[in-house]
């Protein structure tokens, strides 16, 4: 990397200029990207955004000619404080240039500004960029799906003796966020979490996050202690044969034959009637053992997968 023309601009060895995100690099970059090609990928463009202190994040472009060609992010995350997330996006014409790692080692060099101790990016399986992150000293930690569960490919359970209940509850309950926030930590034990059941209200239950309704197990045995058992927020508020966003998860205190048991039941109530969308972590290991199985069966369908590298 060169010298700086000024205190806002970088050229790079590889002849572009660098400069901080600015409003309408959004539509720039997209008339040289083009569409998103997945939900992933919609996401991690949202990424992009004016750098902030609070949350901390940095994000760049880089230019050919006057032109934004590039871009590359790293922010903070408020629930996940060990490790900064990375993304970049280079146009086609200008890839395979060691841009994207020219954009990397302009923003460590701002990471040295925040306390977070590492680096954290995915992508696309079999994609270009799982090649740059593992030449970057990048490693996998955790594999990611969006998983289609199709219409009736669970059998409905009988919950009649089980000691089990299927209750609907509000999605501002405190005892569900705060089951929603623990499960969360449990999961995420691969990326340390903070999630609290404030956290968890505001950013997988509030109104404005699309929570259009929860559903419960809940323990009603004789013997029972009255906990919830495994949980299901929808986020599509009305059923149609397009699949249902949902988030399934249990009391982390269970057992994982247990939990898988509740995780079966739950998610074939769900897809009675009409197809689930949800993702699957490998962290999740009863959930990812159903979900397995209905794939292998040809009951549900990978409708993208991503892998987590960490450095």
């Amino acid at each position: 990397m060169s010298t700086t023309h000024d205190t806002d601009r970088l050229t790079l060895e590889s002849g572009l200029t660098v400069r901080p995100w600015a409003e309408g690099d959004d539509l720039a970059l997209l008339q040289v990207w083009g569409d998103p090609e997945n939900a992933m990928h919609h996401q991690d463009r949202a990424l992009l955004r004016p750098s902030s202190n609070d949350p901390w994040s940095r994000c760049i472009v880089a230019e050919d000619q006057g032109v934004p060609v590039a871009a590359a992010t790293i922010l903070r995350s408020s629930l996940h404080p060990d490790k900064l997330s990375f993304y970049a996006e280079v146009a086609p014409d200008h890839r395979r240039r060691g841009v994207a790692a020219e954009l990397l080692a302009v923003l460590e060099v701002e990471a040295g500004n925040c306390s977070a101790t590492g680096l954290k990016a995915r992508c696309a399986k079999r994609s270009a960029a799982q090649c740059f992150l593992k030449d970057n000293g990048f490693s996998k930690i955790q594999t990611t799906r969006r998983i289609v569960v199709q219409a009736g490919a669970l059998r409905l359970p009988d919950l009649e003796g089980t000691g089990l209940d299927l209750q609907e509850i509000a999605t501002g309950s405190v005892e569900l966020s705060g089951l929603v926030a623990e499960y969360y930590n449990a999961v995420h034990d691969w990326d340390r979490a903070e999630m609290t059941i404030g956290k968890a209200q505001q950013l997988l239950l509030d109104d404005t996050t699309g929570a259009s309704g929860a559903v419960i197990l809940r323990d009603v045995s004789e013997d029972g202690d009255g906990a919830i058992r495994a949980f299901a927020v929808s986020y599509t508020p009305e059923r149609t044969e397009d699949p249902a966003d949902v988030l399934i998860g249990w009391n982390p205190e269970l057992g994982e034959t247990e939990a898988e048991d509740h995780v079966r039941s739950l998610l074939a109530l769900l897809a009675a009637r009409y197809p689930v969308e949800l993702e699957v972590d490998d962290s999740m290991a009863p959930l990812k053992v159903v979900t397995e199985e209905l794939v292998a069966d040809g009951d549900a369908e990978v409708d993208f997968e991503a892998i987590i590298y960490a450095r």
